[in-house]
C-alpha cells in the first residue's frame, strides 16, 4: 500500500470518527436541552402552586381534615385504599375498650363514689381477656364472638359511666361511633365506609402532602395549593422546621373541645395550654413574617355538648370566663370568648411589622363534609384577594 493510500484512508477514518462524535454530541445537547425545557416547565408550574402547612397540636383534628380534602378536592379513597383502614379501626375498637376497661378499675379505687366504676365480676373476666388482645403487636380481625365480647363490655353499667369521664382517660373521639357499628365492623367482607375512614384514629408520622384545587384545577381562576401534614405530638415537631420555608399559608388547628384534657404524651399539661404555647411559638417564626395564618377552632361539635357540663375555667388560660345563660346562648358566648382569646394571643405574638398579614379564624368540625368543604372555598377565594390587592 502506498504512503498516499495510508494518508487518505486515516484521513476517512478521523472524519469518520468526527462525523461520529457530531451526531453523539448533538444527541447529548438535545437531551440536556429537553431535561433543562422539563425543569424550565417544573419551575413555572411549581410557582403556581400555593403552598400550606397544616400545623396544631396532637389530637387537633388536622389528620381528618387532610383526609377530608382527598375526599373533597380529589378522587376520594379506592376500594383497596379503604380496606386498608380495616385494620386500623378494628385497632381502635380494642384500644377503646382497654382504656376503658382500665380507667374503670382505677376510677373504682380512687373515687369516692367508687361503686359506681365496679365491673361485674364476669365482665371483669372479658376485660381481661380483651386487655390482653391490645397488649399484642399485631391486632386480630373483629369476629362475631369478640365483637359480643366488646358489646358486653361497653353495655356494662360501670363502662358506661368511666366513658361520661372520657376526657381524663385520653380517650378518642372515636369510641362512641365505633361501638355503635360494632356489628357492621365485623361482617365477611366488610369495607370501610369514607365516614369509617374519616373516624379512624391513626398517628401521623413524618410528613404526608396533597395536590388539590377547592374549585377544580381545570376550571378558570382555579388555585392549586399543595397541603403538608405533620405529626402534631411533641417528638414529630422537629420534623417541621424544614417545611417552614416558602410557605403562603399556615393553617393552625385548635380543638377547642380539649380545655379540660392533658396530653398523651404528657399527662400534667393541659392541652389548650399546649395549643396557645405552640400558637404563640409559630407566629414567632421569622419564616413567617408574610405568611397568611387560617385558624381553625376545630371540634365545635364536641364544644357545644360540652360546655353545657364542663365550664371554660377549668383552663387556666380561661380562669376569667363568666358563663352567661344555658342553653344554645351559652355556647355562642363560650365560642366567642376563646376565639377572642386566640385573637389577643395572634396580636400580642405578632411584630408591628406582620400585623397587616391575613389572618382568619373559622369555626370548623372536621367530620363535616360540608362545612370543611365550605371552610376551603373560602380560604380560597380569600387568598386570591390577598394575592390581587383587593
Amino acid at each position: 500500500m502506498s504512503v498516499l493510500t495510508c494518508v487518505l484512508d486515516n484521513m476517512g477514518s478521523s472524519c469518520s470518527r468526527s462525523h461520529s462524535l457530531s451526531e453523539a454530541e448533538t444527541t447529548k445537547n438535545a437531551k440536556s436541552a429537553d431535561i433543562d425545557r422539563r425543569i424550565l416547565q417544573e419551575t413555572k408550574a411549581e410557582q403556581h402552586i400555593h403552598k400550606l402547612l397544616l400545623l396544631g397540636a396532637g389530637e387537633s383534628g388536622k389528620s381528618t381534615i387532610f383526609k377530608q380534602i382527598k375526599l373533597l378536592f380529589q378522587t376520594g379513597f379506592d376500594e383497596a385504599e379503604l380496606r386498608s383502614y380495616t385494620s386500623v379501626i378494628h385497632a381502635n375498637v380494642f384500644q377503646t375498650i382497654k382504656i376503658l376497661y382500665e380507667g374503670a378499675k382505677e376510677l373504682s379505687q380512687v373515687e369516692s363514689d367508687s361503686s359506681k366504676y365496679v365491673i361485674s365480676p364476669d365482665n371483669q373476666e372479658i376485660g381481661e381477656k380483651l386487655s390482653d388482645i391490645d397488649g399484642r403487636l399485631d391486632y386480630p380481625l373483629l369476629n362475631k364472638e369478640l365483637v359480643l365480647d366488646v358489646k358486653r363490655l361497653w353495655q356494662d353499667p360501670a363502662i358506661q359511666e368511666t366513658y361520661l369521664r372520657g376526657s381524663i382517660l385520653q380517650l378518642p373521639d372515636c369510641a362512641q361511633y365505633f361501638m355503635e357499628n360494632l356489628d357492621r365492623l365485623a361482617e365477611a367482607g366488610y369495607v370501610p365506609t369514607k365516614e369509617d375512614v374519616l373516624y379512624a384514629r391513626v398517628r401521623t408520622n413524618g410528613v404526608v402532602q396533597i395536590q388539590f384545587s377547592p374549585v377544580g384545577e381545570n376550571k378558570r381562576g382555579g388555585e392549586v395549593y399543595r397541603l403538608y401534614d405533620v405529626g402534631g405530638q411533641r417528638n414529630e415537631r422537629r420534623k417541621w422546621i424544614h417545611l417552614f420555608e416558602g410557605v403562603n399559608a399556615v393553617i393552625f388547628c385548635a380543638a377547642i373541645s380539649e380545655y379540660d384534657q392533658m396530653l398523651f404524651e404528657d399527662e400534667t399539661k393541659n392541652r389548650m395550654m399546649e395549643t396557645k404555647e405552640l400558637f404563640d411559638w409559630v407566629l414567632k417564626q421569622r419564616c413567617f413574617e408574610k405568611t397568611s395564618f387560617i385558624l381553625f377552632l376545630n371540634k365545635f361539635d364536641i364544644f357545644e355538648k360540652k360546655i353545657q357540663k364542663v365550664p371554660l375555667s377549668v383552663c387556666e388560660w380561661f380562669k376569667d370566663y363568666q358563663p352567661i345563660a344555658p342553653g344554645k346562648q351559652e355556647v355562642e358566648h363560650a365560642y366567642e370568648f376563646v376565639k377572642k382569646k386566640f385573637e389577643e394571643l395572634y396580636f400580642q405574638s405578632s411584630k408591628p411589622d406582620r400585623v397587616d398579614r391575613v389572618f382568619k379564624i373559622y369555626r370548623t368540625t372536621a367530620l363535616d363534609q360540608k362545612l370543611v368543604k365550605k371552610t376551603f372555598k373560602l380560604i380560597d377565594e380569600s387568598m386570591r384577594r390577598s394575592r390581587e390587592g383587593t
